[in-house]
């Protein structure tokens, strides 16, 4: 991210990406108001000031919720390890990737205790994720590294999600997963006020060779016209046998929310919960065309909160 900042600082539009790189790079971030850093950030990543006063677009909604809907749920809802027990009291433990192991630093990791093939993640970040197949061949220094890289992301501080800015570092194990294909694929539906609008499924992902697709449908699998950030896929993307059962357990779990994106995977029948994403891509989305942009926030109705 930073390379891509710099990148900018030499383009005729330098001024504002000069400013963003002061906010986000220095520790004059951790002084800003949420509001005055968004409108920083939202004007250099989307290239147009943020309207919160009156916001239409999806990403527009998204800034305004992150700033004046702070219910003190969320921060349990988006905590890797604690999100477990709340969806497992509203849909049931059998849709819950089985917990291996959970520690309160990197240095605790109880190496010998896991098996083979599993998974570690930190429970605050989306990016310290390490993913084992074969623990003969696993790296640990290069995974112990990646870990407390994570460990030390402010979250909260460069994307200004508040539900993260209260939730405690740790790394938790998981049991390894993988459909029959060798893959692992999650369907990632969006809600709004409890009711499933569209799913978001990415391909691709593990090639190296090829850029990532994205391709996005409404609820009844007719794909959307419209690239989010990636192209879409070449081959057809095939409906989960699961759709229908995944689109049920959203709806349970966004229930008198104005926005939460619930995410899932359907390993060969079974359905099993993945997490739940308040600012989809931290409300910076891209929308090629743009109108889908405003067509994904018609579906958010901003709830009647006090906005000094």
């Amino acid at each position: 991210m930073a390379n891509y900042v710099i990148q900018h600082l030499t383009s005729k539009d330098a001024l504002p990406w000069l400013l963003y790189y002061i906010v986000d790079y220095t520790p004059l971030r951790r002084w800003l108001s949420d509001k005055v850093y968004l409108k920083i950030q939202y004007r250099c990543l989307c290239g147009k000031p943020l309207n919160l006063k009156n916001p239409q677009s999806f990403n527009e909604k998204l800034q305004w919720l992150k700033i004046y809907n702070r219910n003190p749920e969320y921060s349990k809802m988006v905590d890797k390890y604690e999100a477990k027990k709340y969806v497992a009291s509203i849909i049931g433990e059998k849709y819950i990737i089985p917990t291996l192991g959970v520690w309160d630093s990197v240095d605790d990791i109880d190496w010998d205790s896991l098996p083979n093939q599993f998974v570690l993640k930190c429970t605050h970040d989306s990016g310290g994720l390490v993913v084992c197949r074969d623990k003969s061949k696993l790296d640990k220094k290069a995974a112990i590294k990646k870990l407390k890289a994570s460990f030390k992301v402010e979250f909260y501080y460069s994307t200004r999600e508040w539900p993260y800015k209260n939730v405690k570092p740790r790394v938790i194990a998981e049991k390894y997963m993988e459909d029959s294909s060798g893959e692992l694929t999650d369907y990632k539906y969006f809600c709004f006020d409890g009711e499933p609008k569209a799913i978001f499924i990415a391909s691709d992902r593990l090639d190296p060779t090829v850029d990532t697709k994205f391709d996005f449908f409404d609820m009844d699998f007719n794909h959307l016209d419209f690239r989010g950030g990636h192209p879409n896929a070449i081959k057809p993307v095939l409906k989960p046998a699961g759709f229908e059962h995944m689109k049920d357990l959203a709806r349970k779990l966004s229930q008198g929310i104005p926005h939460v994106r619930v995410d899932f995977y359907d390993i060969d029948g079974h359905v099993y919960f993945g997490e739940l994403t308040f600012f989809h891509w931290g409300g910076m989305a891209p929308f090629d065309p743009e109108e889908w942009n405003y067509k994904f926030g018609e579906w958010i109705k901003l709830p009647n909160l006090k906005t000094k």
